[in-house]
């Protein structure tokens, strides 16, 4: 991956979705930031990141890894990130844009989640996800995520609560000896 030199490279994952999109999985580029805060404020509203902070989360790097989901025609399907501080690494975001969802490519992204958190030598993956979001708890259920606690009243506005999640990595991260 190339998360930790910043460069932009291709990660190694191409697939067809049932309409015969090429979609491939690659690292967010500094071009792609404008478009990522656009889509933030789609999906998310009240909890979108601005274009400053993808900045910054991009400026982060190696600690901060992102990668972006694409179509044949380069248009953003998908994103997801981490932070990979250490022995727990944190999801930063996740988000699939209404078209792309239930073609799997949630699972994709997650799964490269879970892979990038691995590689990086975590032994567990945490994440928090909105109490009212019942395809994205579903969604990281699957993948082996437990809920751990409740965070009352963290998202605002709305009052909803967050929802801690954790998965217990395997020990075949490189740092590992």
């Amino acid at each position: 991956m190339s998360g930790s030199t910043g460069a932009v490279a291709e990660v190694p994952s191409r697939e067809r979705d049932g309409r015969g999109v090429v979609r491939a999985l690659r690292s967010v580029a500094w071009p792609d930031l404008a478009r990522l805060a656009e889509l933030d404020a789609e999906l998310f509203a009240d909890d979108a990141w601005s274009e400053a902070t993808w900045w910054a989360e991009l400026a982060g790097r190696p600690r901060r890894d992102y990668v972006v989901a694409v179509d044949a025609s380069g248009e953003v399907l998908g994103y997801a990130g981490v932070d990979l501080a250490g022995e727990v690494a944190d999801v930063m975001t996740v988000a699939v844009v209404p078209a792309a969802r239930g073609t799997g490519l949630g699972d994709r992204l997650v799964g490269w989640l879970v892979a990038r958190a691995e590689e990086s030598g975590a032994e567990a993956l945490l994440l928090e996800v909105r109490a009212d979001n019942a395809p994205a708890r579903r969604l990281y259920a699957r993948h082996g995520f437990a809920e751990l606690s409740v965070r009352r009243r963290y998202y605002q506005p709305g009052d909803v609560d967050a929802v801690i999640m954790r998965k217990l990595l395997s020990q075949k991260g490189t740092d590992r000896g």
